[in-house]
């Protein structure tokens, strides 16, 4: 093990927040702050600093289990492997490749999914692969593609925020989903910019801002389309900008103006003054920006109702400028690396498509297969999960919990239990891990080396710091021993930099091409990562606003001096003026902000989508008159199923509640920690009622870490957005009422 801290990256949230690894004299390792880093220049959560305490055998597997009498019962990794290499080829020859299903995670590292993707396609020879990333940012994606040909989380650094004039904030709690982001909203209003919060509760963070908006759960969509409406009424389309980028403004106008903002009100809650602020305190500074979340994402409209809020930076000039634009707040890890080379149903290295020919030619020559062998598109990830046990008949799982994070999920619990077999690959024994018929110990963040991708499309190397367990195997160990008892000797090694060396040549010429990043770079200097696209061509010169541009531009920018600096700006940016827009940045590779020349599309104009309002799936009723919505709490992450484990978290957050506004409390007789039972048309759960003024009287709110009764997608609905395919996670019907003890 190093004798000095070892520089590395956070495991949880998209952030990746720096961090180093320093050894402890009594063994494992303790966190030290990295405050060069500038995402979360040292700062961390309570997750991140207690990170290591999973590393600790305490807590995590160390030994493969196979099932055995109806029990999991320790076995060598030969004996495991041998099963479950066995497991897959009877069902494989037995019901047919597609038999077979491969579940990710949007936590594995890029050369894990980059495996994993390839494992499934040319040794299962599936379709049937997707990943829990689905659950996340698939509707954002989906909308980003449309609009600008490309998918990128945030097309700009984290740094460019404070130096915007507006943020509208859609959907995010990120105070408690990734605290050390709030400084950059922070100092945009110490800049004198301007902060508005759109969520049905009055969150941490919706009490930072100058305007929180209220609306009903499931009606961003209405809000989106009204406040463009006003943007048209009150002449505030950038006209010019209009007509020379984009494409498709008149049938989205046509739309908004069927949205007026009395209908509006009626829809969202939302009152006509406040839209009337919103779009005053939006389009009166030089730049603005507009940053969804979950929230507006999963709803089974989720793709059209970012596409709306897309269509408001469009309308007045804010896409492919200097401190503007649309962005993306991604939730997990690597949810977007993880996307990106080839875990995703529909997805090849390099974000290709799976069904464009040239695409299937150049990945499949990189892996020294015939095209024709790569199966096509397969099922999304709800849609995999729901076909387990008739369909799929066996499971490879890596990384996800599904039985508490999926929607409907007592649903599919029991689809999981009728599988003719499941194998996981996980840290821990998670509440899915604990029905699988071998489950295999693998590394973690510490203990490998690897990539992730941020929330930024910043590309970053995560290095070992620690020694595994004794007993203890990496994934891309795990995916090279299956494929050689599969009868594929050759094209799938242990060692990650010779993965990513050939995502490299995979990903080349792809949209998210990542051919011109190598470790070597990523581990030069401080270490700050490279930004995709990085074309091996390019090396990222000439791609970005320079330095003296960007301070100069910046200025002028916060100063009001208008249209003029960004053009000039734009100009400069064009004739090749080098990089950095933030203030004492370092010259950053790759392409950190996108769209300042062209969009990504092949006329390089940005695309509107004409969208129109349409109900949630499921609408309350006499039966289930009370809306649910679900999200996350400060000190744990995603199902829980390692932050669980650690005490200090634990204490911080013991377990689920049901948030109420006391109207609805004082209509049930109901207390302060008062056991409230939550019934929907899918099941029922159960959890303390937490009585506060900050939600609204239709609505309770559920966080969703926890197995057992207090499992909040036990309620939730899996309605699908037909494009993205992303369940209806944020808003179903219920009914409330005091639990029966």
């Amino acid at each position: 093990m190093p004798t000095t801290a070892t520089p590395t990256h956070c495991p949880y949230c998209a952030l990746q927040c720096g961090m180093a690894l320093s050894p402890l004299p009594t063994g494992g390792v303790e966190v030290v702050e990295r405050p060069d880093f500038p995402v979360n220049r040292g700062a961390l959560c309570g997750k991140g600093r207690t990170a290591p305490q999973v590393l600790s055998s305490r807590v995590r597997l160390t030994s493969p289990l196979v099932r055995s009498g109806g029990s999991l019962v320790p076995a060598t990794w030969e004996e495991a492997l041998d099963r479950i290499a066995g497991e897959l080829a009877r069902v494989r020859s037995e019901h047919g490749a597609d038999a077979l299903g491969v579940f990710g995670g949007g936590g594995l590292t890029n050369e894990k999914a980059y495996t994993l993707g390839k494992f499934a396609r040319v040794v299962l020879g599936t379709s049937q692969i997707d990943y829990n990333g689905r659950f996340c940012m698939s509707s954002a994606a989906a909308a980003g593609i449309k609009a600008f040909g490309l998918d990128r989380g945030l097309p700009f650094p984290m740094e460019d925020i404070p130096r915007t004039g507006c943020v509208i904030l859609v959907g995010s709690n990120l105070a408690e989903t990734m605290p050390p982001a709030l400084r950059f909203f922070n100092e945009l209003r110490e800049n004198g910019g301007t902060l508005v919060v759109i969520d049905p509760r009055r969150t941490k963070t919706a009490e930072q801002p100058d305007l929180h908006l209220a609306p009903r759960p499931g009606t961003d969509l209405a809000l989106a389309l009204g406040l463009l409406h006003l943007i048209v009424a009150e002449g505030r389309v950038d006209e010019e900008y209009v007509r020379e980028r984009t494409t498709g403004w008149e049938d989205a106008r046509a739309a908004a103006m069927a949205h007026w903002p009395e209908y509006v009100e009626r829809i969202t809650g939302v009152s006509v003054p406040q839209l009337r602020e919103t779009v005053r305190l939006f389009c009166e500074p030089e730049a603005a920006m507009v940053l969804t979340a979950r929230g507006p994402e999963q709803q089974s409209k989720g793709t059209d109702t970012v596409g709306a809020w897309i269509n408001l930076c469009l309308a007045t000039g804010r896409a492919g400028r200097p401190f503007s634009g649309y962005g993306c707040l991604t939730g997990q890890g690597n949810g977007q690396g993880g996307r990106e080379h080839g875990q995703k149903a529909d997805q090849l290295p390099g974000y290709r498509k799976l069904d464009d020919p040239a695409a299937r030619r150049h990945v499949a020559e990189v892996w020294g297969v015939d095209p024709a062998s790569l199966p096509g598109p397969g099922r999304s990830a709800y849609e995999l999960l729901d076909a387990l046990g008739s369909d799929v008949r066996s499971l490879l799982l890596m990384g996800s919990n599904p039985v508490v994070s999926a929607p409907r999920a007592a649903h599919i619990e029991e689809r999981i239990k009728s599988l003719d077999f499941l194998a996981v690959c996980d840290v821990v024994l998670s509440e899915t891990a604990a029905l699988a018929d071998v489950v295999l110990p693998v590394t973690q963040w510490a203990e490998e080396t690897g990539t992730t991708t941020n929330l930024e499309g910043r590309v970053l190397l995560r290095r070992q710091a620690i020694t595994a367990p004794e007993g203890v195997r990496s994934d891309l160990e795990v995916l090279h021993e299956l494929a050689a008892r599969l009868g594929v000797e050759k094209g799938f090694p242990t060692d990650p930099e010779e993965v990513f060396e050939e995502l490299r040549r995979a990903s080349a010429g792809g949209v998210a091409d990542y051919s011109g990043i190598s470790y070597a770079r990523l581990a030069e200097g401080a270490g700050h990562g490279v930004f995709w696209p990085c074309p091996a061509e390019t090396e990222g010169a000439g791609e970005e606003v320079g330095e003296e541009v960007g301070e100069e531009v910046g200025q002028r920018v916060e100063e009001g001096a208008g249209q003029r600096a960004e053009e000039q700006a734009g100009q400069r940016a064009e004739e090749g003026a080098g990089q950095r827009a933030g203030e004492g940045e370092r010259q950053a590779a790759g392409t950190p902000r996108l769209f300042l020349d062209r969009f990504a599309t092949e006329d390089g104009r940005a695309r509107f989508v004409a969208v129109s309002h349409r109900p949630i799936a499921e609408e309350p009723d006499d039966d289930y008159p009370v809306l649910l919505t679900t999200g996350r709490v400060v000190a744990q992450y995603q199902s829980g199923a390692q932050t669980r484990r650690v005490d200090e978290l634990n204490a911080a957050a013991p377990g689920p509640f049901v948030e109420l506004h006391p109207r609805l409390a004082a209509r049930l007789g109901a207390a302060e920690g008062d056991p409230l039972a939550v019934v929907s048309r899918r099941g029922r759960a159960v959890a303390p009622a937490r009585i506060t003024t900050g939600i609204r009287p239709d609505t309770v709110f559920m966080p969703f870490h926890w197995p057992g009764e207090g499992r909040a997608n036990t309620l939730t609905n899996p309605a699908l957005d037909p494009t993205s395919r992303m369940p209806e996670f944020k808003v179903c019907a219920v009914r409330v009422e005091k639990a029966v003890s």
